[in-house]
């Protein structure tokens, strides 16, 4: 293979997290009085963290203050719900399996709140990063390439060396920030259609397929 290091988006990458995102959504928009959403609609809102999942889900021009209110219940609700039917993507585990005896280094960079990205890559894929990160202070989100380059950095691999696969046009451009290459799934949040249309140059549609365009 001519890459060292794989660094895999997480929601609609490597898990199935859109369950738990959908109800704890719903939950905290029936605390705060606001009109519930549905599953597609949650679909379609994330890719760009917590935060603006948050601002997409509440009525157009809801004040701030009810937005961090709403946030701050589904944080809450998220931290002790985010593995209640979240699962890894049929297949997923056997490749990453198969990445790390190959000699290949994995890692995650998502947009999900770090708490969450910490407990979901150690409950699901236990010893199968060698790093993970998700949103936090002082680094911005993507598509910004800040997490991708720090994840580098710090596994001191070059980007020419280095691939990313994600699900969505969010992780299109954080490849093309970070000056990397790029696969698009098409089992993620975003169908093949989408992908294409935000400029993906290869997609595959089984995990397994990544293992060949690898070789």
């Amino acid at each position: 293979m001519n890459y060292q290091l794989i660094i895999f988006d997480l929601d609609g990458t490597v898990l199935n997290t859109l369950e738990d995102l959908y109800r704890s959504t719903d939950y905290a928009l029936k605390q705060c009085d606001f009109p519930e959403r549905t599953k597609d609609e949650i679909r379609q809102f994330v890719g760009n963290g917590i935060r603006k999942l948050i601002e997409r889900a509440v009525p157009a021009q809801t004040p701030e203050e009810q937005i961090r209110q709403v946030h701050q219940v589904f944080t809450e609700y998220y931290e002790k719900h985010c593995a209640d039917n979240t699962r890894p993507y049929d297949g997923i585990p056997e490749v990453l399996q198969k990445l790390r005896q190959s000699g290949m280094k994995t890692a995650v960079v998502s947009n999900k709140a770090d708490y969450a990205v910490q407990i979901l890559c150690k409950d699901y894929f236990p010893g199968m990063f060698d790093a993970v990160a998700g949103e936090r202070e002082g680094i911005r989100r993507k598509p910004a390439p800040d997490a991708v380059q720090a994840v580098l950095q710090a596994l001191q691999i070059s980007k020419e060396k280095a691939i990313y696969i994600g699900d969505s046009d969010v992780d299109i451009e954080t490849a093309e920030n970070a000056g990397m290459s790029c696969i698009s799934v098409a089992w993620g949040f975003r169908d093949r259609e989408f992908l294409l249309r935000h400029g993906a140059q290869k997609i595959i549609s089984r995990p397994e397929e990544l293992l060949h365009l690898l070789q």
